[in-house]
């Protein structure tokens, strides 16, 4: 399968101490790649480092396919969700004393074509751009199932709803790939349950995520392949059965020998 993003011995330290450790993966277009580990182990690092939020400090990040592939490790943020990096972070990143379908609308910032001054002028081509992302927002949350709290304070939301109304967030900016920091982390099982429907139904369209998670029933659900870190290093890949049974993964992360 073509590879959408290539990470290419890439290592980032932070007072001398690795945190990711010359790491190479290569994530299939189409593919859900989970990266587990123990706490500490490099994670939410490493998917930094993809999103641009932090800079390797070697090694390559290479994302699209044929003569579209190019190196994005030195790119900002915004660069990157330009190209069709969408990035769901673990805390509940709202903006405060907005709405949810204001909220979502943010997320199509990165595909806006008419800049400051058509939306200071309210020109016919801002209106027309404005309305049709209205319309996109409005479809993003229909499809996380919160279309009946479009125009209430997204701060009045639960826990588990600010998580989808990011991944809404997220899809409003039509991303290419979708990158997921424990987005389960701190939700109840009804919530956990609902997220894991959400993301199925985005990886049955064949949408490219990297799901950064600890819990392995949830990552077995939705991942086609697996890579574990532990202590900044990439140990092990392959199918959540394969790495559930890989004898280094379950000394590192599950701290015990494997049953026979």
């Amino acid at each position: 399968m073509t590879a959408l993003l290539e990470i290419g011995s890439v290592g980032r330290a932070f007072g001398g101490v690795y945190a990711v450790r010359d790491v190479s993966m290569a994530v299939a277009e189409g593919e859900t790649r989970a990266v587990i580990g123990p706490n500490g182990a490099g994670k939410s690092t490493l998917l930094n480092l993809v999103s641009g939020h932090l800079v390797p400090d070697h090694g390559t990040v290479v994302y699209g396919t044929g003569d579209g592939a190019r190196r994005i490790d030195r790119l900002a943020p915004h660069a990157r969700a330009r190209l069709g990096i969408a990035v769901v972070f673990q805390a509940a990143r709202l903006f405060r004393g907005m709405t949810a379908l204001e909220n979502v609308m943010v997320g199509a910032h990165a595909r806006t074509r008419h800049g400051f001054l058509a939306a200071t002028l309210r020109l016919p081509r801002h209106r027309r751009e404005e309305a049709a992302i209205r319309a996109d927002a409005l479809a993003a949350l229909d499809r996380v199932g919160l279309r009946d709290w479009a125009h209430r304070s997204a701060e009045a939301l639960p826990l588990g709803q600010q998580r989808s109304l990011q991944v809404a967030r997220a899809l409003c900016a039509r991303p290419r790939l979708l990158l997921l920091d424990e987005p389960a982390s701190g939700l109840r099982a009804a919530e956990r349950e609902a997220l894991a429907r959400l993301l199925e139904g985005l990886r049955g369209e064949g949408m490219t995520m990297v799901l950064v998670e600890h819990d392995v029933a949830f990552v077995a659900r939705l991942a086609d392949r697996v890579g574990v870190l532990d202590l900044g290093r990439l140990i092990a890949e392959g199918t959540p059965d394969e790495i559930r049974a890989d004898p280094a993964v379950v000394s590192a992360y599950l701290g015990a020998e494997p049953t026979p």
